[in-house]
Formats: C-alpha cells, sequence, structure tokens
C-alpha cells in the first residue's frame, strides 16, 4: 500500500494519459473547472475518498490480526488460515489491471462505488462463513471487489482536480488507506478478545458499511471523465511492452520481494506473540499494527533518501534496515521483538515508496498500465508471503519464518546488485571511444 496503504497511490495516476489502451470518443475536452481547496466540492471529494481507503484497506486485512483465533475456531494450520488474507490480497493482484480498463469505460465514480458495495456486502457475510473453505471463497470475491478501487480512485483525482492541488489529495487518500489497514486490524484485535473474531469481523464489515454510504453520499459527480471503447489488443501490446522492459521488470520483482517479507511477518507475528514466552492478549496483538506508522514516516522520506543516495542506494540502505530488523526479532525479548517490527516496516516502506515512484518514471507510455503491474506484483508477494511465512512457522518456528524473509531480501540486494552492473555497462557504451583511448 503507498505508505501504508501497501501500494495503492500508485495505480492509476496517469491513467487519463494518451497512451491509455482505450479508445476515446470525439467529443472536445471538458471546460469544467477542477477542484481545488477553497472551492465548492473539494472537501466533500477530499472526505469522501478518505472514507473509501479506510473502507478498502479495513476490509482487505481484516483477518490478518485475527489467523490464531481463526485456526483455533476452524482447528486449522497457521498456513490454512493464512489463506484467508492471501485470498484477498490474491484476487485484488489479479483484478486490478482489468478493473482499471472497465474505469475507463464505464467511469471512475461508478467502479468506485460498485467495489464498495460489492466488497462491504461481501463483509457483513463474512463473519457467518460455516467453514475455512467458504471464508477464503468469499475473502477472494472480497478482494476482486476491492480491486476497483484503486483502479479508479487515482484516475478520479487526476481527472476532477487541479495538478496543483493533486499531491494533497492523493495524500489524503493514501492517509485513507494507511489508516483503515491499521485501525481494522486494532479494531478486529480488542473486538475479537472481548466477543471473539466473527465479532470482530463484523465490527470492520459495519465500519465499511458507514464509510461506503460517507463515499456515496460525499463523492461528487465526475464532470471531467470523457468515456471511451475498451481496445483489448491495445491493452495486452501495451502490457506485453512493459513487461518486455528489463528495468520495469527488476521493480516489479523488488516490488513483490518486499511484500513477500512484509507479508510473511504481518500474517505470523500473531502465532509467535500469543505463544510463549509472550503470550499476549488478542488485543495487545491487534495493537502491534500501530508499527505501520513508522512506514508513513520512512515512506516519506524515500524521497530524499534518493536525492542523496541514489535509487540503488537507497534500496540497499532499505533491505540493510530490514535485514537488520528480521535479525533483531530472532530475540525472546518483547522490546527486541518490537524494534525488530520497527525496522522492518521502515526499511519495507521505504523500498516500496523508492521502487513504486521509479515505475512511473521509468514508463514512457502506459503509465497507468505500469503501475497497475506494479500493484499486481505488489499484492501476489503479500498473498504468496503470507502464505510461505505460515507454511515456514508452522515446518520451522519463526526462524524459518525469518529465514524466508532473508532469502527475499536477497534477492532484492542481487536484483538491486544486477540494475548497478547493467547501469554502468551503459555508461561506459555511451563514453565515445575516442575518450577512453
Amino acid at each position: 500500500m503507498p505508505p501504508a496503504d501497501t501500494g495503492a497511490s500508485t495505480v492509476v495516476v496517469g491513467a487519463s494519459a494518451p497512451s491509455s489502451p482505450v479508445t476515446t470518443t470525439a467529443a472536445p475536452a471538458s471546460t469544467h473547472e477542477r477542484l481545488e481547496p477553497g472551492r465548492p466540492g473539494y472537501r466533500r471529494m477530499s472526505f469522501a475518498l478518505f472514507a473509501a481507503g479506510v473502507a478498502a484497506f479495513a476490509l482487505l486485512y481484516s483477518t490478518q490480526a485475527l489467523l490464531p483465533a481463526v485456526s483455533a475456531s476452524f482447528d486449522a494450520t497457521a498456513g490454512q488460515a493464512s489463506w484467508t488474507v492471501s485470498a484477498a490480497t490474491g484476487a485484488l493482484a489479479l483484478f486490478v489491471l482489468p478493473l482499471s480498463a472497465l474505469s475507463e469505460r464505464f467511469g471512475r465514480r461508478q467502479m468506485m462505488t460498485a467495489s464498495l458495495a460489492i466488497a462491504v456486502l461481501v463483509g457483513l457475510l463474512v463473519p457467518l462463513a460455516p467453514s475455512m473453505g467458504a471464508l477464503i471463497a468469499l475473502r477472494a470475491v472480497q478482494g476482486a471487489a476491492l480491486a476497483g478501487l484503486p483502479a479508479s480512485a487515482m484516475a478520479y483525482l487526476a481527472e476532477e482536480v487541479r495538478p496543483k492541488a493533486l499531491i494533497a489529495a492523493i495524500g489524503l487518500f493514501v492517509a485513507g488507506n494507511s489508516i483503515g489497514g491499521m485501525s481494522g486490524r486494532i479494531l478486529t484485535g480488542w473486538v475479537a478478545q472481548a466477543w471473539g473474531w466473527r465479532a470482530a469481523l463484523a465490527a470492520v464489515g459495519l465500519l465499511a458499511l458507514a464509510c461506503a454510504v460517507a463515499f456515496h453520499l460525499l463523492i461528487p459527480k465526475a464532470r471531467n471523465f470523457r468515456p471511451g471503447s475498451l481496445n483489448p489488443k491495445a491493452l495486452a501490446k501495451t502490457v506485453a511492452t512493459h513487461l518486455g522492459n528489463p528495468l520495469l521488470v527488476r521493480l516489479y520483482a523488488i516490488g513483490a520481494l518486499f511484500m513477500t517479507v512484509f507479508g510473511a511477518v504481518y500474517t505470523v507475528i500473531g502465532y509467535r506473540l500469543v505463544e510463549e514466552p509472550f503470550s499476549l492478549p488478542q488485543g495487545v496483538i491487534g495493537s502491534i499494527f500501530l508499527v505501520y506508522l513508522v512506514g508513513t514516516v520512512s515512506s516519506a522520506a524515500a524521497g530524499r533518501l534518493v536525492a542523496r543516495l541514489g535509487r540503488r542506494g537507497a534500496l540497499y540502505l532499505a533491505v540493510s534496515t530490514t535485514a537488520a530488523g528480521l535479525l533483531l526479532s530472532l530475540a525472546d525479548q518483547l522490546a527486541a521483538v518490537l524494534l525488530g517490527l520497527v525496522l522492518i516496516t521502515a526499511g519495507f516502506f521505504a523500498g516500496h515508496a523508492v521502487a513504486s515512484s521509479s515505475v512511473s518514471g521509468t514508463a514512457t507510455e502506459g503509465r497507468a498500465q505500469a503501475s497497475a503491474l506494479y500493484q499486481s506484483a505488489y499484492y501476489l508477494g503479500s498473498s504468496a508471503g503470507g502464505t510461505l511465512g505460515a507454511v515456514a512457522f508452522h515446518a520451522g518456528g519463526w526462524a524459518a519464518t525469518v529465514a524466508l524473509g532473508l532469502l527475499a531480501v536477497l534477492g532484492v540486494v542481487s536484483i538491486t546488485l544486477y540494475g548497478t552492473r547493467v547501469a554502468r555497462a551503459e555508461r561506459r557504451a555511451l563514453v565515445p571511444a575516442t575518450a577512453t583511448r
């Protein structure tokens, strides 16, 4: 998500670019004034998208803090219970790209409204799941529905908000992502401690319902959207071009690997803290997710890190910080584990911010699709990390989960080293032959 939203800020900022694989109508460009602070509608739009962000990410990760309780209820292993998270993030990853294309045809506001409505409806059914299989299936449908929100929100903002106010508007949406992801986990932890995990999921569903109603009442109509007819061949060609770009592929892999670490750690940490020597109650474990606030700071600092160290230097710092946190988390002292989580979170969000921002800068055409592909890789990494981390924990305890994380970190280092070598070779090739004699 962007600074704390696991990636949503990168999806479709360039969705209105001419390179979009959608044939637009011949209608002239809209002359409607765009929204900006102080003008009618801007505050309503800001609150609406903030509410949408809270709802979406509270729902997406609603079971993550509850996995030990879900395991106990269905007599399931950590690996089996982890699919209640991985199914949602995996489905979101698969549907981001097609739904981003559909929003070009049917409208951003309509896509966001439909996505939230379906996700909330499923969210109210999730607490009633009679079996683990049913719970996983409902979570997959929920993740697929939620894919329509980040696929449309950034394009809506790009079309309806003045460029000078766009960053602030995106920042508020991202803040909603962050608060939703964090508050959903904290809420479920404390409610589950008092009334059980089903009541906790019901509480998240009701929170999301209230946010969805607020979104529907507040969101202004889109005045600058021009629908187009879908062009599947152009979309496939754009996607193939991006996947044929070695630098973009490396950035996608880096995002996926960073999220593998993050997904593994935060899916499994509840199992570790509920056991000896910690034996923490469910509410306290849910509050651990306050550490996410560190990610807001580190992702905001990523731009300064790149300016000072360069993109690859910032990535090396991010992976070093993440690796140090993984190693520190092996200790059996709670303070050391918490400090480890702080370092893992700071390193992850800094690395994610560097990689995701580099995607839009690298893609010269089809930026919306380039960013959507990054988000797909990002959430696939989350899905893989959650499942593999839980399987590793079941097989070898927390040390095995840490080993998985370190392996993913090593992958980021290898990719970055390879990128450094390629960049140096390209620079040498650009030097005139006479300059080397």
